[in-house]
């Protein structure tokens, strides 16, 4: 997960540097304590219990996988700490220590696939890492086309960092749907969309909505082989705005990365705090935690405001598709913030949480299937 997460790294970064700039926060500037998490949740969980047991650090910010997440929140509430996460995920979640900076599946997941059945067609293909999120997207989205009248007709998981793919794209090109739904996570999208190449698969005979590759993912696979597929994100590079203009000339000034949705996200989060620790007027995790329910903040995709109710991000929806300068064209928008429904309502909240515990259990207890 390192490419994908280098960009989030350098957000968090880059916000704190601007809010030193201007004096630190109540006084203080901010020093950032880091940890690696090495794409293992036992690893997330080890380093968040020694940056808040040892470190006395005042919140985290990180995690990219629901996996490592969700090792992470056992942490944060067991000592009453506090984490702000970044990326879009599957819901089924509401912690009253974790602020949720990306998409809830009805800000994203959703709104992508309902704007897929009505452009692209109704027989899909659902592609995944074996993890939490990708399984649990999967379902949602079962459960959308079972009442829209869709259809799944292939669906396919693997382990994280898995490069062969040539099974499963020889299934996609027997059973040729319309759309591929794709919920690969980190580097193994180079094998997934090389191999889909490969076998002649291209965007305009099959094309792809991918829910965790932007900007920086696109560049490092190859363009190539990527223009002309659709992203679903709540933030593009090619939002106009003056904020965005400013955010991305002082995220490229800093080596070339590209920020992603959840980089921006993670610079939004680090700006929320910041507002949360002046409201507070102490840094403690329950004064922060407190204080950021109901922060607004103008962010480079546009306004963001914590729910005050869920400890989620309300956030426009988008759906993109990736042009030749490796850029995407936003070609659907829900114009304004959509309000987040952690629990999509096509089950009961007691119905998705017997659901999540299943497939804890089929991991032997653990949010991702061993390797």
């Amino acid at each position: 997960m390192a490419a994908s997460e280098a960009p989030v790294r350098e957000a968090v970064l880059l916000a704190v540097e601007e809010l030193n700039a201007k004096g630190g926060v109540v006084g203080r500037s901010i020093q950032v304590v880091e940890a690696d998490g090495a794409s293992d949740p036992a690893v997330f969980a080890r380093e968040a219990q020694r940056l808040i047991a040892t470190e006395r650090v005042a919140t985290l910010f990180g995690c990219w996988t629901s996996a490592s997440r969700k090792a992470v929140k056992t942490v944060v509430e067991r000592y009453d700490h506090l984490l702000f996460y970044p990326v879009q995920y599957e819901g089924l979640e509401e912690s009253p220590n974790i602020v949720y900076l990306g998409a809830s599946p009805n800000q994203q997941i959703l709104p992508a696939v309902s704007w897929s059945f009505a452009k692209l067609g109704r027989r899909f293909a659902l592609v995944g890492s074996d993890y939490v999120f990708p399984r649990t997207a999967g379902a949602i989205i079962r459960d959308l086309l079972e009442l829209r009248g869709g259809e799944v007709v292939a669906e396919h998981y693997l382990p994280l960092g898995a490069t062969d793919f040539g099974a499963v794209v020889a299934d996609l090109a027997a059973k040729a749907p319309d759309v591929i739904l794709n919920t690969i996570n980190g580097d193994s999208n180079v094998a997934f969309f090389r191999a889909l190449r490969a076998a002649g698969l291209t965007s305009q005979r099959m094309p792809t909505l991918s829910f965790s590759l932007g900007e920086a993912d696109a560049a490092r696979i190859g363009l190539e082989l990527l223009t002309g597929d659709y992203a679903a994100w709540n933030y593009f590079e090619t939002i106009q705005s003056a904020e965005n203009r400013r955010f991305l000339a002082a995220f490229r000034a800093r080596g070339g990365l590209q920020p992603g949705d959840p980089g921006e996200a993670a610079y939004l989060g680090v700006n929320l705090w910041a507002q949360a620790v002046r409201d507070a007027g102490v840094a403690t995790p329950q004064a922060i935690r407190e204080a950021a329910r109901n922060q607004s903040f103008r962010a480079p995709e546009g306004v963001v405001t914590i729910d005050s109710t869920t400890g989620h991000t309300w956030k426009t929806a988008r759906v993109g598709r990736l042009l030749p300068d490796g850029q995407f064209e936003v070609v659907w928008s829900s114009e304004k913030p959509v309000r987040p429904a952690p629990f999509p309502p096509f089950r009961t909240r007691d119905a998705w949480e017997q659901f999540l515990l299943g497939l804890s259990r089929s991991w032997g207890g653990a949010w991702a299937r061993p390797v």
